[in-house]
């Protein structure tokens, strides 16, 4: 990835078992997926205030041609206080799935959400966006992006009347990470567009990254359970645009000109939190990006724990709770 990591020699072969079968999908002729309807349970949202539950949650259309929403997570709490005093942060929320699974309505990210905002008082508004092969990078960062658009123009009144405009995180799992990573250096190249939503940081929650040369993590972890390299280079294959490799900008930071817009990241003062653990095949490539940023002047933290695995935080409580306790504090 960069010269920070260290590398394996490229000649060593990566052997997994069908990355195929493993995600359950079949690539169709035409370039689109048939995915496993039950692999990722769905959770409907829960407006009703009169429903005996901590946090409330409600799906808002963002682009109906392109059938992307959101969904919107209020701490019951919010209610009792008086419009226009003690507003709260706002978290903007990238779910992961490799770019390829899942929406703001599975199980698992609704879980997470709905405690994220409970524990850390905020509103976390989860944005749905179009996935690939189908629709391949930047589609997913595009959506990201029209995403905080419409947060700052729009009339919705959770929004209005509860969050704190001024203090916005953006935060991503995984794939959600890398898009957090890019949607905010498209932040900060447009400024002042953005105007009233004033981004205060970005929050990367074991992003996913890559390159064409494997790291020693990856190298080291060939055979994880969760994530192991084969599996992430065919997400790679079909997220990334026909005919690129792991060394474009949006696979590999420190290709193209992300790394002259983090000078922008540091200008603009963002903090910029990355999480991760030693058992993820990612983790090598987190470390670089934390020390990359760093030699940018970025006012970067880390969280890297010894123990754990991908997504170790959607699956067991107490991990999230230490999470939750590193975000807080960060916030």
């Amino acid at each position: 990835m960069s010269d920070q990591t260290q590398t394996a020699p490229s000649s060593n072969p990566i052997i997994v078992d069908d990355p195929y079968k493993r995600l359950e999908i079949t690539l169709n002729p035409d370039g689109s997926l048939t995915r496993n309807a039950n692999r990722y349970p769905k959770t409907s949202a829960t407006p009703d205030p009169n429903q005996p539950i901590h946090v409330l949650s409600k799906d808002i259309t963002i682009n109906q041609s392109n059938n992307t929403w959101a969904r919107i997570f209020l701490p019951r709490q919010a209610l009792d206080t008086s419009s226009g005093a003690n507003k709260l942060p706002l978290i903007v929320y990238y779910h992961a799935g490799g770019f390829i699974h899942c929406s703001a309505a599975s199980t698992i990210f609704h879980v997470f959400c709905s405690n994220m905002a409970l524990e850390l008082q905020t509103i976390v508004v989860s944005v749905d966006y179009r996935l690939a092969p189908e629709h391949r990078l930047p589609a997913a960062y595009d959506d990201a992006m029209e995403a905080l658009h419409w947060i700052k123009n729009t009339q919705e009144e959770w929004l209005k009347q509860y969050a704190d405009l001024s203090t916005c995180f953006l935060m991503g799992s995984s794939s959600g990470g890398n898009m957090v990573y890019h949607v905010g250096l498209r932040a900060a190249e447009e400024g002042d567009d953005l105007e009233l939503l004033k981004i205060r940081g970005l929050i990367l929650h074991q992003p996913f990254f890559g390159g064409s040369q494997k790291v020693e993590s990856e190298s080291r972890l060939v055979n994880d359970p969760v994530l192991p390299p084969g599996v992430s280079d065919l997400l790679w294959e079909l997220a990334l645009p026909t005919g690129a490799d792991r060394d474009h900008e949006y696979c590999n930071p420190t290709a193209g000109k992300g790394l002259k817009l983090l000078d922008k990241l540091f200008s603009l003062g963002w903090r910029v939190l990355v999480t991760g653990c030693d058992g993820d095949p990612l983790i090598d490539r987190q470390i670089g990006l934390v020390k990359m940023m760093e030699e940018k002047g970025v006012k970067v933290s880390s969280d890297f724990r010894a123990e754990g695995h991908h997504a170790v935080d959607f699956f067991q409580p107490d991990k999230a709770k230490a999470l939750f306790l590193v975000l807080k504090e960060f916030i």
